[in-house]
């Protein structure tokens, strides 16, 4: 009896888990249309829970507002994690102080957080995985979709210059880190 339990209730988490996923891919794929431009200016945000208007953003905004699809403010927890542990966000920006208005959309502290949280895999790329790379010297950050290539390999929804899209670009840049947060 307490296998058949064991079994139901690893079978109730798996499939919360999945719609977890299925949750974070659409709230990312809902800013296409939506984040129609690249826009990296400084805003003053309310906290927690601030965000820029919809319509601008860079490629950490896509990760946040994905998160908060699935009822994670990563503008919340950054802050925490920062704050208790800023040894491991030391020197990755000019400067050091904590940010509510931009530490949580800077890719070096996303990466620096769900490294912390043991979030880093080196598996086959999966459907709300959070990839890193480097285009041009520069970081850049997207999650992958649900939609897959050719290959088998998913789509990327991500802002590199002209808002939110949903495109086949996971091997177009120098991958530096994968995680997964959400295991289907």
């Amino acid at each position: 009896m307490k296998k058949i339990v064991f079994v139901m209730l690893l079978l109730h988490i798996t499939l919360l888990l999945a719609e977890d996923v299925d949750k974070f891919i659409t709230s990312a794929r809902t800013q296409v249309g939506q984040t129609l431009t690249y826009n990296p200016e400084y805003v003053k945000l309310a906290f927690p829970m601030g965000d820029l208007n919809i319509t601008k953003g860079v490629c950490t905004d896509v990760v946040v507002r994905a998160m908060r699809g699935v009822g994670i403010d990563l503008q919340e927890r950054i802050y925490n994690h920062k704050k208790a542990h800023l040894e491991l966000y030391k020197n990755l920006y000019a400067s050091n102080k904590i940010n509510t208005s931009i530490d949580h959309r800077r890719v070096k502290n996303i990466q620096a957080y769900l490294r912390a949280r043991g979030y880093r895999v080196k598996d086959a790329f999966k459907p709300g995985d959070i990839v890193v790379w480097k285009v041009s010297g520069l970081d850049h950050i997207g999650i992958c979709s649900d939609k897959i290539n050719s290959d088998g390999e998913p789509y990327i929804v991500h802002n590199i210059g002209s808002g939110a899209q949903e495109e086949d670009v996971l091997r177009t840049y120098q991958i530096v880190e994968h995680f997964r947060v959400f295991y289907p």
